[in-house]
């Protein structure tokens, strides 16, 4: 099967539009491993987020039970219904995935599993990654995103190392992620001018560690990592939301027995489960 992108666009005069961050696949045997790696069966139900002109929905359309295709380009929907045409189980969306709820998209998804595919846009890979992680009860298993490289190494990333951060933290959190593999430029029409990765996350069930108040896990990560040239001792202290002085944030530090004079990217996800469960106990 060859991929007709090129074709479409031309039929279509598609005008690809930079603020969207529109880069569209061309190689058939790179949308193939993608669709191999989420493990698409006809029990799942599929969310691609950003499927241009569907040259990854035809593959994940042959092998799913239902697809829902989520693009928010008008511009692209005609080109996208023609390539979809012959098949009844995908359902187009004319959407902002960031203003739709995935339960609204998957009402009637019945007793499907529930993956997510997408090529995302570069300049919101991060949000959208984010909304769906932390959306509530929305029975999601599974995604499988293709990234910027250096997006992917975050995810990823372990304490200690330069790409650690709170991106790392979050994601980690939320879910176990996987780099898969890495893909070319000269793969995508019009070529990026970075090296992607297509990035594999499998949903945590049970949380890897136990908080006291979620909201306050997050505010201590984002201080630790707000400036990362800081000890976390002034990091924590000088963050507003925390609202702890100086001497009340080494106070919290000597009782979890963490060194005041590291910084944030030294810490575990445990360490900072523990550090954060002991600032809420103290803003009780």
């Amino acid at each position: 099967m060859g991929l007709n992108t090129k074709e479409l666009i031309r039929k279509y005069g598609i005008k690809l539009t930079k603020s969207l961050g529109q880069n569209f696949l061309t190689d058939y045997n790179i949308v193939s491993r993608i669709v191999d790696t989420a493990e698409i069966t006809k029990d799942d139900m599929v969310i691609e987020i950003g499927p241009g002109i569907g040259s990854m929905t035809v593959e994940l359309a042959s092998r799913a039970g239902r697809v829902a295709a989520v693009e928010i380009d008008k511009n692209l929907i005609p080109a996208l219904e023609e390539n979809l045409r012959e098949f009844s189980n995908v359902e187009i969306i004319n959407r902002d995935i960031m203003k739709v709820s995935v339960k609204d998209i998957t009402y009637s998804k019945q007793n499907m599993k529930l993956k997510v595919v997408a090529n995302l846009p570069y300049y919101i890979t991060t949000p959208i990654i984010m909304k769906l992680l932390e959306e509530e009860d929305n029975d999601i298993e599974l995604m499988v995103f293709m990234v910027q490289k250096e997006v992917a190494q975050r995810m990823v990333a372990k304490p200690g190392g330069k790409d650690y951060g709170a991106l790392s933290v979050a994601v980690q959190y939320y879910a176990q992620p996987e780099k898969v593999f890495d893909v070319p430029p000269h793969c995508f029409i019009p070529q990026p001018e970075v090296d992607s990765t297509v990035v594999k996350l499998k949903r945590n069930v049970i949380p890897p560690v136990i908080l006291k108040d979620k909201d306050m896990f997050f505010k201590v990560v984002k201080a630790a990592f707000g400036q990362r040239r800081k000890t976390l001792l002034n990091a924590l202290s000088n963050y507003t939301a925390l609202n702890k002085t100086k001497e009340e944030v080494r106070e919290i530090l000597n009782a979890v027995n963490i060194d005041e004079n590291v910084r944030g990217e030294t810490l575990s996800i445990e360490q900072f489960a523990i550090l954060s469960n002991e600032f809420f106990e103290k803003d009780i």
